[in-house]
């Protein structure tokens, strides 16, 4: 092969690996949505920015619910982006608040959450994964716990595994899966806060918490 087509062959490789790191680097930024049911750090920002702006009144909790989708779509408004609710990556950047800090902060939530869903349901179905991410965050959107996922996780005596050790084990694939559809809104609990396992259960309270559902070993209450 002569140099000349070597040197194409090579310029070539380059320009394809540059549009390969641009796509990626494009979806990652997509990627990167704040909506209702979303959760942790970043959402208290934005609430606070909102707040401070005038276009939050609500509760500044890091929780992403109603109110502060409907105030989003006002600030939204008031700057000529698409209005639809969401913290997407036009809106965060009107808000001052840059997307690496908030790619940073999302994979610290989903990485937390698969850790306890992994010590917590390792070999449980899948669903049964899900569920338990879930109940976090509805312990998360409940006032009788921390208003934060680590501060849920973190809470005195909350989850065995913190104990045992269990939570510093190796992470199963399927966990971090599992916390991404939770914190996606999937609830298969149907809004439980806690979850038990009958055969291992020690504590005679558990047992008068109302029964949602049971998937797997796990029964899941309110």
């Amino acid at each position: 092969m002569s140099k000349s087509r070597k040197k194409l062959w090579a310029a070539l490789a380059v320009l394809f690996a540059m549009n390969v790191l641009v796509i990626c680097l494009a979806q990652s930024v997509e990627a990167v949505t704040y909506k209702k049911g979303s959760t942790g750090s970043t959402v208290t920002t934005i609430q606070e920015k909102l707040s401070r702006w005038g276009y939050y009144s609500g509760k500044v909790d890091g929780i992403y619910g109603s109110k502060t989708v409907e105030a989003v779509k006002y600030f939204q408004r008031k700057n000529n982006l698409a209005v639809d609710g969401k913290c997407g990556p036009k809106t965060l950047a009107a808000l001052g608040i840059s997307v690496s800090t908030t790619q940073q902060s999302q994979s610290g939530d989903v990485d937390l959450l698969a850790r306890l869903i992994s010590a917590e349901a390792r070999g449980e179905p899948y669903a049964g994964q899900v569920a338990v991410g879930a109940v976090v965050l509805n312990r998360v959107e409940s006032p009788a716990f921390p208003s934060s996922i680590s501060g849920v996780i973190y809470q005195s005596g909350a989850f065995s595994c913190l104990q045992d050790g269990q939570f510093w084990k190796p992470v199963a694939s399927s966990a971090y899966k599992a916390a991404r559809d939770a914190l996606n809104g999937s609830d298969p609990s149907g809004g439980a806060l806690y979850y038990f396992n009958p055969a291992t259960a020690t504590s005679k309270w558990i047992w008068s918490r109302p029964l949602i559902t049971t998937i797997g070993n796990h029964r899941f209450c309110a």
